[in-house]
């Protein structure tokens, strides 16, 4: 193909984590197709307000952008299709640490399908609440991405490291219980 990169999909802004940009066509056409038809493997974690109590489930809710505030999206039956799958991966007195996978890619899927059960990310300034964990964003992050290479045609799977500012919050939480929340916005 053409030598031109290309960015299979997106992050939120705010968002940390893992992304895949491709360096011509067909690369970037053969992982576009493993994300339309689901089998690229994405796998958030975020910190989440409230406690969270199942300790796994799934988030099947329709995603369409705001009708007066254009720039959020929300859940409405006349939108698209989008699918959660979340796990708990440890719960704090007033946060729960989660593991989310994506099954469909909505704009802001994560963000709306958790402030949706009623646990927003934290810090997240557009759909969490105005006191939140100060930071730098919100706190949701991308810890792994598996695809079938375009190449050699093998399972190659890639993961990141928490942001130290989220390793902090952990930290505090795990050596507390809770976390001094600020206005955010």
């Amino acid at each position: 193909g053409v030598h031109r990169p290309g960015i299979v999909h997106r992050l939120d802004k705010d968002t940390s984590g893992l992304i895949v940009a491709c360096k011509n066509d067909n690369s970037h056409h053969f992982l576009a197709e493993q994300l339309k038809d689901k089998t690229m493997h994405r796998v958030y974690y975020a910190i989440v307000h409230g406690i969270v109590g199942p300790d796994e489930g799934l988030i099947d809710a329709p995603i369409a952008r705001h009708p007066t505030h254009r720039e959020e999206m929300c859940i409405r039956s006349d939108g698209k299709h989008a699918i959660t799958h979340f796990t708990v991966l440890e719960r704090y007195s007033d946060f729960t640490l989660v593991k989310c996978k994506l099954e469909t890619g909505r704009t802001h899927q994560i963000r709306v399908h958790m402030a949706y059960i009623g646990h927003p990310v934290a810090g997240d300034t557009v759909y969490g609440p105005t006191m939140s964990i100060e930071g730098k964003g919100q706190y949701l992050h991308a810890k792994e991405l598996a695809f079938i290479h375009p190449s050699t045609k093998e399972l190659t799977t890639f993961t990141s490291a928490l942001p130290q500012d989220f390793e902090n919050a952990l930290k505090i939480l795990r050596d507390f219980g809770r976390i001094d929340v600020k206005r955010i916005r």
